[in-house]
Order: C-alpha cells, then structure tokens, then sequence
C-alpha cells in the first residue's frame, strides 16, 4: 500500500527553522513528483513546493520562495522541506503528497496526514 508519512511539525517562534520530513513507501519513490502542501484554517489549500522526479526540477510558491527548500533522499525515500525565516502568516497544516506522474502537475493521488506548523510572532 502506498503510504506516505509527514512529520517535523511543530512550534516556532518567527524567524526561525524547522524541517519537515515526507517519508514514502509502497511505490517506487523515484518516479513520482512528491510535493508539500498546507492548509491553515478558514483558506484553501496553498502548494508550498514540489519535486518533480524525472528531472529534479524544484518548484515554490511565491510566499515561500527563498525560505523555504525541498530535497529529495533517495536512499531514505524520504523527501525534506527545511523552512527559514518562518513567519506567522506560514502557520497551517503541512502535508506532503504523491503526483501521478514524475512531472509534478495535475491532482496528487495520496496524501499524508498533516503536521501541525505554528509560528508565534
């Protein structure tokens, strides 16, 4: 079964870092774009960034670009997205998912339950 695990969350205050992990099983990791994405309540659902797998291409959002980084260990099936500069306006429910393709666009197909991010200002 295609399992995918978030985990890394937590409280910061603003301004600083944390790095959340995306550990995948139950498919093969490296033909599939992996991407983080999150939810903060009473707002839609933001893409924070993707991977995609055929070419190592990264994506990020506009409120995210050059804060935050995602990466990709293979070895470990794992894929990171390590957050700098955090500010309270980043605090919602992050969660990674898997694309249906290597290219990361369209729907993703699984999805793992979130973790909590809250930055206090």
């Amino acid at each position: 079964d295609v399992q995918l695990q978030a985990s890394g969350g937590g409280l910061v205050q603003a301004g600083g870092s944390l790095r959340l992990s995306c550990v995948a099983s139950g498919f093969t990791f490296g033909r599939y774009a992996i991407g983080w994405f999150r939810q903060a309540p009473g707002k839609e659902r933001e893409g924070v960034s993707c991977i995609s797998s055929r070419d190592g291409m990264k994506y990020y959002g506009d409120s995210v670009a050059r804060r935050f980084t995602i990466s990709v260990d293979p070895g470990k099936n794992t894929v990171y997205l390590q957050m700098n500069s955090l500010r309270p306006e980043d605090t919602a429910v992050y969660y990674c998912a898997k694309y249906r393709t290597a290219i990361a666009r369209g729907p993703y197909d699984y999805r793992a339950q979130g973790t909590q991010v809250t930055v206090s200002s």
